[in-house]
């Protein structure tokens, strides 16, 4: 696949694309550094592993705990909060991003599948957004921060408007000391039972994967995102 460095909106972006075949699925992923540097990677896993004609997009989020947040809440350590800044970020991507897309790749075809998905609080973006807009065919919340204050009662409160979700947890995330981030575990246990008995969504799983918060998390992108592709 052929890869792109551009800019859209000053927000820096990477693509991978094959212009030569028609495109089945656009796969967005908000990343930060440390991501960026295994994206070669993922993409690599993704195209070994689905039949399907895909292109991915990256965007950098500059302000982790700030970008990806749909409310305000404590930071897990030292000072300060996690920001409100979601909303905006999902404006950029369904104004700026989709549609910047579309004109640079000449898509015209309104069968193009548009999945969202994201690691850690861009997991926990990624499934908020399915709460907020239907363009999303599905979305992949990996090892998403579902740990996050009052991020239950807002999924038991709201209509999820997408119809397929990838959830998937490390088997050691929710085995630590740390009060909220212990929550984990029984968190997304409780979300995927809450997902799977509504009536909106016709396709869900929760995966589990070896290892903690911090290990193979490209491959892991990569397993939601070809999960997502199977069956959407």
């Amino acid at each position: 696949m052929k890869k792109l460095n551009i800019k859209i909106e000053e927000k820096e972006c990477i693509l991978y694309t094959n212009q030569n075949q028609k495109i089945e699925y656009i796969l967005i992923h908000p990343v930060d550094e440390h991501d960026m540097k295994l994206l070669d990677n993922e993409v690599k896993y993704i195209y070994e592993n689905t039949d399907k004609n895909f292109s991915l997009v990256a965007f950098k989020i500059e302000d982790w705990n700030s970008e990806l947040t749909p409310w305000e809440m404590p930071l897990l350590r030292g000072k300060g909060n996690f920001g409100d800044g979601a909303g905006k970020t999902l404006e950029f991507i369904k104004d700026k991003l989709i549609p910047s897309l579309a004109e640079f790749m000449n898509i015209q075809e309104k069968n193009v599948k548009y999945i969202l998905g994201g690691y850690s609080l861009a997991g926990l973006f990624s499934l908020w957004s399915g709460y907020q807009t239907d363009i999303f065919d599905g979305i992949a919340g990996v090892s998403p921060s579902v740990w996050y204050k009052d991020w239950l009662d807002f999924v038991k409160n709201n209509k999820i408007l997408v119809k397929n979700v990838y959830l998937s947890l490390g088997d050691l995330e929710e085995k630590t000391k740390h009060q909220v981030l212990s929550k984990i575990g029984d968190n997304i246990r409780e979300y995927f039972e809450i997902l799977r008995n509504s009536e909106d969504l016709e396709k869900c799983i929760l995966e589990w994967n070896e290892g903690n918060h911090f290990r193979d998390s490209d491959i892991r992108m990569g397993k939601g995102f070809v999960w997502i592709t199977e069956n959407c």
